[in-house]
């Protein structure tokens, strides 16, 4: 926790420094050139932020940005920078920080757009699906198929056409009900939101196979609900009246005044939710396998009681707890980008990054001859126990920017994909597939390597907290543990600064508070009688009508309880009004002003003899570095800020 303070707080001093020739120098630390425009840079960015006005002169601001800067040179001349923990906190923090810069925002913005356009819309739709794998190329006659029967969807019932093709392993013909975004597999579900009702969609495909699709009806998001609910379960298939009639007597005892819960807890047969009064947890629509128990669930006024009907499962009675309407887009603009970046749609991101690093980095498209790579595989890629082959060409099959990638890098990257595959295509479609992946991978690998070369923010950013995590180890090595662990010096600096830790006068007192002064009035008249303060605290503590809040402390004038003026001296004070309440003080005894313990001033006495301690280490720097500072560019930079 501490290092995350000091790290936010760094970045008030933290500079960004880019080697530009043709900036002037403002000042130097040896042979380290800081620009007029670094400065000015940072001076302005923190210029709102500054709440000490001294800060805000450029003669003071310099001050402290040439100490920061004397304090990164004495970092780097340790090599502080060397060190593995460090080199591992900053090389973990910048895999993280990458993440956000290696997508495409205007791609990305779009699809969370979309995305909650279609979660606040929902879809009623069927299909029929020719199952294929993932990676069938033979794909011919699945599409004849798909095709002839996308004409008996357009022409024919539904329902005939269930009963006839389905058989749930190579055609499926499914009613999907309602869905919303992020059901489906987007490529599907993009299909169902662009077709027209009533209309049935051209043949397409997605990982699973060939689809057509139907879409009935697409309506509103209803939100979500929360329901609790009785069930009596169907157990066989002959007594279906008896279901019914207990059904009914369970809901003429609902009619009676009965309790929902206490009734679920003893006669629901959904042992789930039984035992927590039938709640269910909340749902949206197409979320259950009962299209019935949504539509009762969402036509049941919020508070009220369905009357019994039945489901494939069962008779049912519904109490609606809660309607919960779809959110903003602005409340739910997170939660769905990270949905977005998750799911399958998130290619289209990847997609377009990679085809703008392309054109960035000067990546030739045309794929190169992949002739030895198919030749190189054999039966074992798919046993996965493929060893790469000898004799590995030394030749370049991809530049990205300045860099080759090589044959060995490409094999290197088979290797890896073989425990990702199965034996169901060949390899050749199998290697240009792989090369597609690699190239990709390779363009985003040298973006990730070289942001701070091509992203000022993002070099920026690692900067900080490059510097701000040397600056950390520094200071708590120099200043804070020497502060804290030499208990003699910081012995000594107490005894030559004790003046400065004073308790101020104080009272050892107790407030009665009170909104109701005629309480505090019949307290005042029981200690004035001889009545102790702790007797009459326990038994007003015993009488929760009477609402006094008793505070003993040791307190000086500024105390929030004490009103202005209060007058120090031992005894029962008036009743009086602060803070719109009234208080009643019992003074034991008045506390004269004294020195401090240095237990007692422990946390002032540290950061004072840190203070003292930075102030001489930075006497020190000075004298160890030589700090030169351009008195022109200093006027013209003061001159600017006047404008």
């Amino acid at each position: 926790m501490k290092k995350l303070k000091f790290l936010f707080h760094l970045l008030f001093f933290v500079s960004f420094t880019v080697s530009h020739s043709q900036e002037e120098v403002l000042f130097t630390v040896d042979d380290d050139k800081v620009t007029s425009q670094e400065f000015l840079r940072v001076y302005k960015k923190n210029l709102d932020l500054v709440k000490d006005d001294s800060q805000k002169d450029v003669d003071n601001y310099l001050e402290l940005f040439v100490n920061y800067k004397l304090k990164l040179k004495e970092a780097y001349d340790l090599k502080l920078h060397e060190k593995p923990a460090y080199q591992r906190e900053l090389k973990n923090y910048r895999a993280q920080l990458v993440k956000s810069y290696l997508t495409d925002h205007k791609v990305t913005d779009a699809l969370v757009k979309e995305a909650y356009e279609r979660v606040t819309n929902e879809v009623k739709a069927s299909h029929i699906l020719i199952r294929l794998q993932e990676h069938e190329t033979d794909t011919a006659d699945a599409f004849k198929q798909i095709t002839e029967l996308r004409e008996r969807l357009v022409n024919e019932d539904f329902s005939s056409l269930q009963k006839e093709l389905h058989n749930g392993s190579t055609i499926f013909v499914e009613d999907l009900g309602y869905f919303s975004g992020f059901k489906m597999v987007y490529d599907f579900e993009t299909v169902a939101y662009n077709t027209l009702v009533g209309q049935v969609s051209q043949p397409f495909r997605t990982k699973f196979g060939y689809h057509v699709l139907k879409v009935f009806e697409k309506r509103p998001s209803r939100g979500e609900v929360r329901v609790a609910h009785i069930m009596v379960a169907k157990k066989t298939k002959d007594d279906g009246e008896s279901f019914e009639k207990r059904i009914n007597d369970i809901y003429k005892k609902l009619q009676s005044g009965e309790s929902f819960e206490s009734l679920a807890k003893q006669f629901s047969d959904d042992r789930s939710s039984a035992s927590k009064g039938g709640e269910l947890a909340k749902f949206k629509s197409g979320q259950l396998s009962s299209v019935v128990f949504e539509d009762m669930a969402f036509s049941t006024p919020e508070g009220e009681i369905s009357k019994p009907f039945e489901t494939q499962y069962g008779w049912h009675i519904i109490k609606s707890i809660e309607k919960i309407e779809n959110p903003s887009f602005d409340d739910m603009r997170s939660d769905l980008e990270l949905k977005v970046k998750r799911d399958s749609r998130s290619k289209l991101i990847n997609t377009s990054l990679v085809t703008k690093l392309k054109k960035q980095y000067n990546v030739v498209n045309d794929k190169p001859d992949l002739s030895y790579f198919i030749s190189a595989l054999d039966s074992s890629f798919y046993k996965r126990n493929w060893k790469l082959p000898t004799d590995i060409p030394q030749k370049s099959i991809l530049t990205v920017g300045d860099k080759e990638f090589t044959y060995q890098d490409f094999l290197n990257h088979l290797s890896r994909a073989q425990k990702r595959y199965k034996a169901n295509e060949t390899f050749t479609n199998l290697v240009n597939r792989l090369y597609d992946d690699f190239l990709n991978e390779s363009v985003r690998s040298y973006h990730e390597d070289n942001l701070e070369n091509v992203d000022d923010e993002f070099a920026q950013v690692v900067g900080e907290y490059r510097d701000g995590l040397l600056l950390f180890d520094l200071m708590e090595n120099k200043i804070w543990n020497a502060a804290k662990n030499d208990t003699i010096a910081l012995q000594d600096f107490y005894n030559r600064n004790k003046s400065k830790y004073t308790w101020e006068e104080r009272i050892d007192a107790v407030v009665a508070s009170s909104s109701d002064k005629k309480v505090l009035s019949q307290i005042k008249k029981q200690l004035e009688d001889g009545e102790r303060i702790d007797v009459i605290e326990e038994s007003v503590s015993t009488d929760e009508s009477l609402n006094v809040i008793f505070t003993k402390d040791a307190m000086t004038r500024d105390h929030q309880l004490l009103p202005n003026n209060f007058e120090f001296k031992k005894g029962i004070s008036n009743i009086y009004e602060n803070n719109e309440s009234y208080h009643l003080v019992v003074v034991d005894a008045v506390l004269p002003k004294t020195t401090k313990t240095l237990d007692e001033a422990r946390g002032f006495v540290v950061t004072d003899f840190q203070d003292e301690i930075e102030t001489n280490w930075l006497k020190e720097l000075r004298e160890k570095y030589t700090v030169k500072v351009n008195e022109t560019a200093l006027m013209t930079i003061k001159g600017s800020l006047k404008k």
